[in-house]
């Protein structure tokens, strides 16, 4: 077996309607009505799919817990998203930093969402190839 992607991930978290509002309003995503009104976050090629604790969806995490989850979400320009998290006044708690990322370096700033999540969003850097002359 191989896998190739993340298709979704689920976020447990106190308030839907906040989230809802945080990742659409600030972040820029789209949210999702699926499956008899169950609300989802998406973005590019992925989506979040929403709990609200303590009425999660089975199967579920075996401690779902608001406020647990640390996630990196990439970005085209650090700089628009740091004048975008200006404007609506949501505090930059790191970064920018220097970080590591799956596939290149990335350059980072930390936030948190409503359920103190952590939220790197990170723009992608070129790989420098040290002593790589013609």
């Amino acid at each position: 077996m191989r896998i190739e992607a993340l298709d979704h991930l689920v976020l447990t978290v106190a308030d839907i309607d906040e989230t809802v509002g945080f990742y659409c309003g600030v972040l820029g995503m789209e949210e999702v009505v699926f499956g008899g009104g169950r609300r989802a976050l998406h973005f590019g090629a992925q989506k979040i799919n929403l709990h609200k604790a303590g009425a999660e969806f089975s199967p579920a995490a075996r401690k779902p817990t608001a406020g647990s989850g640390d996630l990196c979400f990439l970005v085209s320009s650090l700089e628009a998203a740091i004048a975008r998290l200006k404007e609506a006044g949501v505090e930059i708690e790191e970064g920018p930093v220097s970080r590591t990322g799956a596939q290149s370096p990335l350059r980072s700033v930390y936030i948190r969402d409503p359920d103190g999540n952590l939220i790197e969003l990170s723009e992608p850097q070129a790989v420098v190839i040290a002593g790589g002359g013609a």
